[in-house]
């Protein structure tokens, strides 16, 4: 059996969002704060010398091109110029929709995880760019440390946080960030801060209110987390989270929710488990 490079793809939270404006092109103007979890989906990659690139794991509704992890390998391989391809296998864990950055973060991986399995020695700064043309939130996980981030979210910052432990809880919808950001609701008028203002920050998700308004379902988590403990929006939704001094405490609480309603416990990271993985390996 050929030999496999098996990789994570680490869910993200926004610690808070703001909505400063929308451009011309568009897109939003906003300021957020990244940080990852310590779980995620998982990636494995086998080298091909025929250079085709095949996703061997379906995800129901998304066809094969389409995919992210697709249009991400085949970026870096026109790109990059190599006549290598690859089988892929994704073990699909964080919910699509969920605003904790699955789609994003498989294509980060593959970017990285494809960079080294084809031993192209791009460096970081390369990778991040071409992961902007896939999505605004994929440089975040290129980069794999946690930031403060500008712009329509790649202008990104460094930070150190504390890593506390969250309960993330994810109900059954998917929420469209199309229709979050087009919604007249939405506010787009929030000062900009300095990123060395960010402790005293409230931490609020101004697409939360149209997110509770168009998504009961998601309204309904957030009145029974906030039960516990402060609880916020991940992203446009639909993942909500509360978080805990310690991984006991975020338990007691998970154990004491709907067992319809799945949820997961994992740990703040200021660098990603992808990027731990891959100073492993060198």
């Amino acid at each position: 059996m050929q030999e496999r490079l098996t990789l994570p793809a680490p869910a993200k939270l926004n610690l808070f969002l703001h909505i400063l404006g929308r451009r011309p092109d568009g897109y939003h103007e906003l300021q957020t704060l990244f940080q990852f979890l310590d779980h995620g989906d998982e990636l494995q990659f086998a080298l091909r010398e025929d250079g085709v690139i095949h996703l061997r794991s379906d995800i129901p509704g998304v066809p094969h091109d389409s995919n992210l992890i697709v249009r991400a390998a085949r970026k870096l391989q026109e790109a990059s110029g190599t006549r290598l391809g690859a089988d892929i296998w994704l073990d699909k864990r964080l919910p699509m929709g969920g605003g904790i950055g699955g789609g994003s973060s498989d294509a980060a991986t593959t970017l990285l995880g494809l960079d080294r399995l084809w031993n192209l020695q791009w460096d970081e700064d390369r990778l991040a760019a071409l992961g902007l043309t896939l999505g605004a939130d994929v440089p975040v996980f290129v980069r794999g440390r946690a930031a403060f981030a500008e712009g329509v979210g790649e202008k990104l910052t460094p930070v150190e946080l504390e890593e506390p432990w969250f309960l993330v809880v994810a109900p059954q919808v998917f929420v469209s960030t199309a229709e979050v950001f087009s919604d007249p609701e939405l506010t787009r008028d929030t000062p900009p801060i300095k990123v060395r203002s960010l402790l005293g920050v409230d931490g609020r998700n101004d697409c939360q209110p149209v997110v509770e308004k168009r998504y009961p379902d998601v309204r309904n988590a957030l009145i029974l987390l906030n039960k516990f403990t402060s609880a916020r929006l991940t992203g446009t939704g639909a993942c909500v989270f509360g978080s805990f001094p310690n991984r006991g405490d975020a338990d007691k609480v998970r154990r004491q929710l709907p067992a319809t309603l799945p949820s997961f416990v994992a740990q703040g990271r200021n660098i990603s488990m992808l990027h731990r993985k891959l100073q492993g390996l060198a």
